[in-house]
């Protein structure tokens, strides 16, 4: 974005705020309608069909006061003079004809129109997904996971009300008012005159409410979302909620923005009613000049009864489509503010990118260098001033020291989930930003505390990195970790289902399983990330041998508080301010007097 021109003369600083942000909301729109032409790209023949189809619909309903006009003016005449029915029959049959194929095209119509609509639904659903799954780990830390679903729930609600009431509601509708216009000027121009005259006041009434309600639908977009938030924040923290007797205070504040979608609806409800029965005021007043026009006209001899007639349905119908564009206006304003919220999460871009042309990695060996890496999370201070760190392949190094001293951010680096401010990280010599996703997650595995299961079967859960491996392949590696006797206790062995978030398991056993997942991966690099943490004494114990064999001829980083995890590193580096202060054996640093040692020294102390 170019950079705010100076003020012009006389101008304050709120009117160029306003300005400012005018152009963001021109921008946010621009882009929201480039969001919505790409979704109905593919589908521009079945739009083309759609639109043949509702021309032969309004026809069909257009047709029909033309017809009441002729018969009246023409075919009663003649069957009262002469006794002649040939025209009161002919024209019969065209208005069946013309109700029966707009009747067909209708439906026809909204058949196609729902096809369109889902199909552009079923996408977005899924580049929705895709997105959210394609961004860097550094906008999942800062766009709440409420947030995301507000994305895909009720964002792309409002979007199927929009296109399911739109596709099939709107456009035929002023395609209606545009042939009932056309059709009136051209039965009778005079007649015309008048619905022009009327249609000024509802022209201004319907620019005052979407201008209105563009701001009405948009505080109801942002106060259901932060009602959703709210809402799953309290759900995924319940135990933190219940623990610490926070019931009350979640209630109230659920309670409070609960208030604050209540106030949003009541604002749009109140906007439409004033102007639906504005709309229905000026329609019942252009009917009533109509036909006192009409009549006058009538009893002087310059227009005919049947004209009169078919004029006073022209003009009842075509405030019929005003009134349902106002109602639609409404799902229209909820969908464009949430296709604004879509297009802005589609338009992120990650900040760790896919290389062009990736290095290829077929056989990694493991090699880690860290080369003079400086690193600071967005604008915020900086973490590894500059770090220089050599790891030779198959070493297990721990890393340890205070929060906050950047141990989790070596992992994050090495794992790529972020990217070096400066400097290089390198898997055997290879800048890890010149490899493809593939072969780095191949070759580097993060085991974290969390230990995340999914839903599903345990063989699923194990086979995570390796889908395609056989049950024998599966077993294997339950067996190396440790958690073969334990899934064989279970209901249905492997094919037992873990239940959500593993409620099934306990820490420990949760945790060999992860571990049997790295294993099966078999990554040339494995980081843990305090993976041992949250694990209680005999948990840890349980989980020991299994680290130990996972560990085996790989390269390690273990970023561990407990001194019983550090003790099977072949080197200890402590970390402080982002700096390396001490490296080491395990054994070296605790017959030295440094930060190490008393760390070790108070680990004994805990233990007595």
């Amino acid at each position: 974005m170019s950079a705010p021109t100076a003020p012009r003369a006389g101008a304050t600083a709120n009117e160029d705020d306003f300005d400012l942000d005018r152009d963001a909301s021109r921008t946010v729109r621009r882009r929201s309608l480039r969001l919505l032409g790409n979704l109905l790209s593919p589908h521009l023949k079945k739009l083309a069909i759609a639109g043949v189809l509702v021309v032969i619909s309004t026809l069909g309903q257009v047709a029909g006061p033309a017809l009441v006009a002729v018969t009246i003016d023409r075919a009663l005449p003649a069957l009262l003079e002469r006794d002649d029915s040939g025209l009161l029959t002919l024209y019969g049959v065209l208005y069946a004809v013309a109700a029966v194929a707009g009747g067909l095209a209708a439906g026809a119509y909204i058949r196609q129109a729902a096809r369109i609509a889902q199909g552009v639904l079923l996408d977005l659903r899924r580049r929705v997904f895709r997105q959210t799954q394609r961004l860097s780990l550094e906008f999942h830390e800062t766009y709440t996971s409420g947030r995301i679903i507000s994305r895909q729930t009720s964002d792309l609600e409002a979007l199927r009300e929009l296109l399911d009431g739109g596709l099939t509601g709107v456009i035929s509708q002023m395609l209606l008012m545009v042939f009932v216009a056309v059709s009136l000027v051209i039965l009778d121009w005079r007649s015309g005159v008048v619905l022009a005259c009327a249609f000024i006041p509802a022209a201004i009434l319907t620019r005052w409410f979407q201008l209105r309600s563009q701001v009405f639908y948009r505080e109801q977009r942002t106060a259901s979302a932060r009602l959703i938030v709210k809402f799953v924040e309290t759900m995924t923290g319940m135990r933190a909620v219940q623990a610490f007797r926070r019931e009350s205070t979640t209630e109230r504040d659920f309670g409070g923005l609960s208030d604050d979608y209540r106030e949003a609806n009541l604002k749009t409800f109140g906007l439409n009613g004033r102007f639906q029965p504005g709309l229905m005021l000026i329609g019942n007043l252009t009917v009533t000049v109509a036909l006192a026009y009409g009549g006058w006209r009538v009893l002087g001899g310059t227009m005919e009864v049947g004209v009169l007639a078919a004029a006073l349905l022209y003009v009842k119908r075509f405030f019929q489509p005003i009134q349902q564009i106002g109602m639609f206006y409404n799902a229209f304003q909820s969908a464009a503010a949430a296709l604004e919220k879509v297009s802005g999460l589609l338009a992120e871009e990650p900040s760790v990118v896919e290389p062009k042309r990736p290095t290829p990695l077929p056989e990694p060996r493991g090699e880690l260098h860290l080369d003079h890496v400086r690193f600071q999370y967005g604008d915020g201070p900086t973490v590894l001033p500059d770090l220089d760190l050599h790891i030779p392949a198959g070493q297990t190094i721990a890393l340890v020291g205070t929060t906050g001293a950047g141990k989790s951010t070596v992992a994050k680096l090495v794992t790529r989930f972020y990217d070096a401010t400066d400097g290089h990280v390198r898997l055997d010599g290879i800048d890890v930003r010149d490899l493809s996703s593939t072969d780095l997650r191949r070759a580097v595995v993060m085991v974290t505390q969390e230990a995340y299961l999914f839903s599903g079967s345990v063989r699923e859960n194990i086979a995570l990195g390796r889908p395609d491996a056989s049950m024998a392949e599966i077993e294997q590696a339950a067996r190396a970790v440790g958690a073969h006797e334990f899934i064989e206790q279970m209901p249905d062995g492997y094919d037992t289902d873990v239940n959500k978030r593993g409620g099934r398991v306990s820490s420990g056993q949760r945790q060999l399983l992860s571990f049997a997942r790295a294993f099966l991966a078999d990554p040339a690099v494995l980081v843990l990330d305090e993976a041992t943490s949250s694990l209680d004494i005999p948990g840890e114990r349980q989980v020991q041998h299994g680290l130990q064999t996972l560990l085996a001829d790989r390269t390690a980083i273990i970023i561990a508080h407990r001194l019983s995890t550090v003790a099977i590193a072949d080197r200890v580096l402590v970390m402080a301010h982002g700096q390396i202060v001490e490296d080491g054996t395990p054994a070296d640093l605790i017959a030295g007097d440094g930060r190490f040692a008393a760390l070790h020294a108070a680990w004994q102390d805990s233990l007595v």
